[in-house]
């Protein structure tokens, strides 16, 4: 296929990788003149040979992520600057990294030295502080996602596309498998339940105790062989084969290993926090392709490209050495620039906010009308971050205007909430829903319908900003309205399916697994009760119990 040029602009080169759902090309951006690297993925190979809707779906969830992916300003992330349809495939064109991969780097340093290790590990906290917060799920963290520049600097690549292939784990694989690297696979993963920000630290986890030690902790001959490890083996700690690494670390990586996600720290911020005082401190030399140089030298120039004058990239961003501050908190001023401060970078705030500006108020007296047609009109044309402004500017002005509880003010606070749903700003949606449904519930009664939903809208924001805890509370308290508990009027059997599926996976996902097999299994009995034993959700439950009972026997 070199040659072939996608979405009329970009000329695919040379082919750098490719695996079941996809390849990965070097091209060229002939508008823009310059080197991007493009992946290909095909939906129907991805979805199975039966999966008409589950292509569909994925190609409307490809391009919204990508679109939320987009959004995550992080010097340590790949950037993304187009993607879309051509023919039948899905295209992602991203920037092109020069360097090499974790694996190979690895590959290159053995053994690898344990302040390198330190440092990768802080540079990956400081990007999954950043993607967590949007909320995003990397879901596929591994040497072979991860590149070193010849500055130093750590890049993360495939933010996002594990996140659409792998939505609902089975429904969009005909295999019912999990999609992932075995060996990189948090618990929770592989046995098909909910994932989250845990997720991603258990990967980070694998990750450095192969850099500490040269291999991954749990392997095998077989991927179902390498999950059950997993699951039911204790890692060895890496002191046992390498001493000169710090207790201190080798306690963090254990506690990132621990099968049950509440025991792993909170955060990437917590896990960054604990590696700060492991970093290495300023002012010593630092060779090109050393990971520790944007600690060492944040500021410098390339050295090897001192003396023959070229294009060079970007310095390496000082950053990186701690994960983005609050929106509105202090910002640090940058070193000077006759040399990089004499003092360790310091330790990073902790994340609340997401990394979407707010967008500015709205002036007095603004014509909401006016500004519903326009909000009418982006959401035809698809541009839903525009929506989001214009609606979140709109609703101070229309609560002045109207009042907080009118009418008016009420519809566009359940659009905007909607939107922000759809745009994936869920931290944002989260408080607007809780609003909506304890006024709709004031007034209607906690039966309501429309209470309902927003109550179930706002336990998939839960769940998908990686609370677990929370987001099962919330779904196991508005269940029985859906069962009939209280009447006929809000009962809806097809949403309490859907509900018990959403427990299952949590249930599984907080490390529960024997409650969330008998959740799962009852829900297969009711689904085939009530769609008949070929619908797709008997079909997907039944591939996921497989699946587990085959983890199980191992």
């Amino acid at each position: 296929m070199s040659g072939r040029i996608i979405a009329d602009r970009y000329e695919l080169a040379a082919l750098l990788g490719q695996g079941g759902m996809g390849q990965v090309w070097t091209a060229y951006d002939r508008r823009l003149d310059r080197r991007v690297a493009v992946k290909l993925v095909r939906p129907d190979r991805v979805a199975g040979p039966t999966g008409g809707d589950a292509a569909d779906e994925l190609r409307r969830r490809f391009v919204r992520e990508c679109r939320v992916t987009a959004q995550v300003d992080h010097p340590g992330l790949v950037t993304v600057h187009d993607a879309g349809e051509d023919g039948d495939d899905l295209y992602l064109v991203m920037q092109y990294v020069e360097g090499a991969d974790l694996a190979d780097h690895l590959a290159e340093h053995d053994p690898y030295p344990w302040p390198w290790a330190v440092a990768v590990a802080a540079q990956l906290c400081a990007v999954l502080c950043a993607v967590h917060a949007v909320p995003i799920v990397h879901r596929d963290l591994k040497p072979r996602n991860v590149m070193v520049r010849p500055d130093g600097t750590v890049t993360v690549l495939d933010l996002g596309v594990a996140s659409v292939l792998d939505t609902d784990t089975t429904r969009l694989t005909h295999t019912g498998s999990p999609i992932g690297s075995p060996a990189y696979m948090a618990p929770e993963q592989a046995m098909g339940g909910a994932v989250g920000p845990y997720t991603d630290l258990y990967a980070l986890g694998v990750l450095l105790h192969e850099l500490l030690s040269g291999d991954v902790p749990f392997a095998g001959s077989t991927a179902l062989g390498v999950l059950h490890r997993h699951l039911y083996e204790p890692p060895v700690p890496v002191r046992r084969t390498r001493p000169e690494v710090p207790a201190a670390l080798e306690a963090l990586v254990l506690r990132l290993l621990a099968k049950d996600p509440q025991a792993r720290p909170a955060s990437a911020q917590e896990v960054y926090e604990e590696l700060a005082p492991l970093l290495p401190r300023h002012g010593a030399p630092a060779a090109p392709l050393d990971p520790t140089r944007p600690f060492l030298r944040p500021h410098a120039p390339w050295p090897d490209r001192a003396a023959t004058p070229a294009p060079a990239p970007a310095p390496a961003p000082a950053a990186f050495a701690a994960p983005p501050p609050r929106l509105g908190a202090p910002q640090p001023s940058d070193p000077p620039s006759a040399g990089p401060p004499s003092a360790p970078p310091p330790a990073p705030v902790r994340p609340g906010a997401p990394p979407h500006a707010t967008p500015p108020p709205s002036p007095a007296g603004a014509d909401v009308a006016r500004a519903v047609d326009e909000v009418k009109k982006l959401l035809g044309e698809g541009r839903i971050t525009q929506a989001v402004d214009v609606l979140g500017a709109t609703l101070p002005a229309a609560a002045a205007e109207h009042g907080e509880h009118s009418p008016v003010v009420r519809i566009l606070r359940k659009q905007y909430a909607a939107t922000l749903m759809d745009d994936g700003q869920y931290r944002r949606a989260l408080p607007e829903l809780r609003r909506l449904a304890e006024d709709r519930a004031a007034e209607a009664g906690p039966a309501d319908a429309q209470a309902l939903q927003f109550r179930y809208d706002a336990a998939q924001c839960l769940e998908q900003l990686g609370e677990a805890g929370a987001a099962l509370g919330e779904y196991r308290a508005v269940l029985p309205y859906y069962e009939n508990a209280y009447g006929p009027i809000t009962s809806d059997p097809g949403r309490a399916l859907d509900i018990r599926h959403r427990i299952g996976q949590l249930l599984l996902a907080v490390g529960d697994h024997t409650a969330g097999r008998a959740q799962l299994q009852a829900l297969l009995y009711d689904a085939e009760r009530a769609y008949g034993p070929h619908h797709p959700l008997p079909a997907d439950l039944r591939r996921l119990l497989s699946h587990q009972r085959d983890l199980h026997r191992g």
